[in-house]
Formats: structure tokens, sequence, C-alpha cells
């Protein structure tokens, strides 16, 4: 019997086996691992799957989160990373090289756009921005050196949703790895090694943890030999993950399926209510009818997810105000967690953006990011009304 989404997040594997088992994952803190002979230490050395042999290669809580991200992601292996930065920098620089090629969606998170500038000025990579919507945009840029088409789920901040299935396939169709970055929808809103691509990106310290107290990443594989390869090369970066933060993120996982529906229909209610708000210019979120990918959102995702966007009449000063006026949410980064979260992204996550650069994204000067909670729907709105009265 195949479980659902929200029996499979609560059961987790358990490492340990025997007449009687441990029904919450153990924390594993070693760090180094003694064997029996120098041949089983020696072949430890480069076998993903292998025996547990040093902290940055496995540990036995790391690996239990790697095989639950990876069944609840549909893929074949995952590996586990310090941050969701540290999962984005080892398939980036592990899959490309000096005079390769990059596709990339043009809306991105902040910290991405900042690693892709790094590697077009050290590395000589080429970086090409595409809408994430059309398939035809991103025949046109394919090259014999494209190496990876780079793309989010729903795009931090502006919630523009890619179109996955059709842009992964043009992308296969030359020879090119998929990446893309799940964390704002998480593996039950899409998934996306069902739609074509290659890896799913997550930062694990968002919706996988839920609440704000365990920094972590993930990459998701469709391919065992594409795993390796990232794997090796991780090895070399040394982001590896907390042992901790895997526990506190298994713990999170399991009230996974019962937190999404409340983040969603919560964003949703706020994003309706702010429509009609005089201070506010304009309301991003997947669910509302005139977002600009709202047929492609309603095709490929459960539920728009739990973050919205908005812009706001005055610009930096604008934001500024409103989130400092905020009460119940708090000024604060990241997302995901039980708590709503804003920031206005211009100033903050997007900062080493350019003005045009940010206008290319699609982020506007008084644009602000709320990542909303499980609070009460009532009293988010309540905070967020009253907040709109500073502006």
């Amino acid at each position: 019997m195949d479980p659902t989404d929200a029996t499979r997040t609560v059961h987790t594997p358990v490492p340990e086996e025997g007449p009687s088992a441990p029904l919450g994952t153990p924390l594993h803190l070693d760090h180094t691992f003694a064997f029996p002979t120098a041949e089983a230490m020696a072949g430890a050395f480069g076998d993903p799957d292998g025996p547990y042999l040093y902290g940055r290669y496995s540990n036995p809580t790391v690996r239990t989160l790697e095989a639950a991200l990876a069944e609840l992601g549909h893929g074949t292996a995952a590996t586990a990373y310090a941050s969701g930065m540290g999962a984005i920098n080892a398939v980036l620089t592990a899959l490309v090289g000096g005079g390769d090629h990059i596709i990339a969606q043009r809306a991105l998170y902040g910290g991405t756009h900042a690693l892709l500038s790094d590697l077009e000025r050290r590395w000589g990579v080429q970086v090409d921005r595409v809408s994430g919507t059309d398939p035809e945009e991103v025949r046109a840029l394919l090259r014999p050196t494209t190496r990876l088409l780079y793309l989010e789920t729903i795009a931090n901040p502006t919630t523009r949703v890619s179109d996955v299935p059709a842009l992964a396939a043009v992308a296969r169709e030359a020879g090119a790895v998929t990446a893309v970055d799940n964390t704002f929808a998480s593996p039950l809103l899409f998934r996306p090694l069902d739609h074509g691509a290659d890896i799913s990106l997550h930062s694990t310290s968002k919706y996988l943890s839920g609440h704000g107290d365990a920094v972590g990443g993930a990459a998701v594989f469709a391919d065992a030999g594409l795993h390796r390869r990232v794997w090796e090369h991780g090895l070399e970066l040394g982001a590896c993950a907390s042992p901790f933060n895997a526990w506190l993120t298994l713990r999170g996982l399991k009230t996974l399926a019962l937190r999404m529906p409340r983040h969603s229909a919560t964003a949703l209610e706020v994003a309706r209510r702010l429509a009609g708000h005089p201070a506010v210019r304009s309301v991003a979120h997947p669910d509302l009818p005139d977002h600009p990918d709202r047929v492609l959102a309603s095709r490929l995702l459960v539920s728009g997810g739990g973050v919205l966007s908005f812009d706001l009449h005055g610009g930096r000063a604008a934001g500024a105000a409103f989130t400092e006026a905020l009460r119940t949410a708090r000024l604060a980064p990241s997302l995901g967690d039980v708590r709503t979260l804003a920031m206005a992204p211009a100033s903050t996550s997007h900062h080493r953006l350019s003005a045009g650069e940010l206008e290319a994204a699609g982020i506007g000067e008084g644009t602000v990011r709320i990542a909303v909670g499980i609070e009460d729907p009532g009293d988010v709105w309540k905070d967020v009304e009253q907040a709109l009265g500073a502006v």
C-alpha cells in the first residue's frame, strides 16, 4: 500500500531495527566512525550509500533525513546540506565550469542571483535569463555549452510560476540538466522530478522544518549517477548538514501536511483583502484570478503556497513603514515559519541587484513579501490592516 503524503511525512525512516525500536529518529552526534578492517574503511570513502565514515560524508540522522526527502520528492537519492545556499552552490559548481552556459529564470532568490553573477565574473560562466514560462525562449538560447536550466517553482518574491514540464523537456532535448528550487512549494504542492526536472532543491530551513529553528538545505535527484556526481563535489565544499538540524527538520516534517494548507489558505485570504486596499498598487499570489500565471498554477500546483507579495504606493519608505508597524507578524528574513514574517526585498534579500535587475526580476521599490504563518487568519489580517495605516 502506497501511503499518502500526510502519512509519509509522519512515518519517517528509523535506522535502528530490532525487537523494539524508537518511534522517533535518534539523534546521532558522532562524526567519526571506526572500522573492523582497512579494506572496509577504504571502500567507504567513495560510496554515498556505504558505511558511515565521517560527518562530512554521512551520519545516521542526516541520512535518515535524506531518505525521507528522497521518498517524499519521488527521487532516487538526496543529499542534505548545511543551508539552502549550500545545496545550490553544490549543484551549480558541480555541474558547471568555466566557459559553460546556464539558462536561468529572471525572478530568483537574491542569493542565487549573487551566485550566478559570481560564476559569470570569476569563472567565465555565461548566463542568460528567461521568463520561466516560454519554452521557445529557452530553445532559442540553447548552445552546445548549455549545461544547466535553473528555475524556481514559485519565484522569490514575485510568486511567478515557472512552466517546469515544458521548459525541462526543451533542456532535456539538448542534454542539459534542469534544477528547480522548490522551496516555496515544498513537495506537498509540487514535485519537480515528476514533471521532468533532474534536481529538486530545497532550503529545508523553510517549510520542511517549519519552526524557524533549523538551518539546512537539500537536493533530491532523479538519477543516481547525477546524485553521486554532486555528492562527490559537495564533499570538497564541506557544506555538510548538521545532525541536530537534520533531527529538527525530521521533527518538523511530521506536521508539514497539516501546515501547508493553513499557510496557503491564509495567504490567499490576505492577498484578496490587500487587493482592495488604497495603499496597495498590486498584489501577487498564484491563486489570485488576475495573477499572470494563474492558469499554469492551477494546472501544476496543489495550491499557491504561503507567500504573497504586494507593491505599496510610496516606494522603499512605504515598505519600511509597513514592516516596522507590524505587531503579530515580525520584520524578519526567511519564510515557511509557523509565525508570519515580512520584509521588503529590494533593500534586503535582493539588495545586491541593481535598479535595472530589480525591474527585470519584477521587484519594485515598494515591494513587500509576506510569508504567512499558521496563526489565526483574522489576527493576521488585522495586523496587516493596522500596519497599512502607517503607510
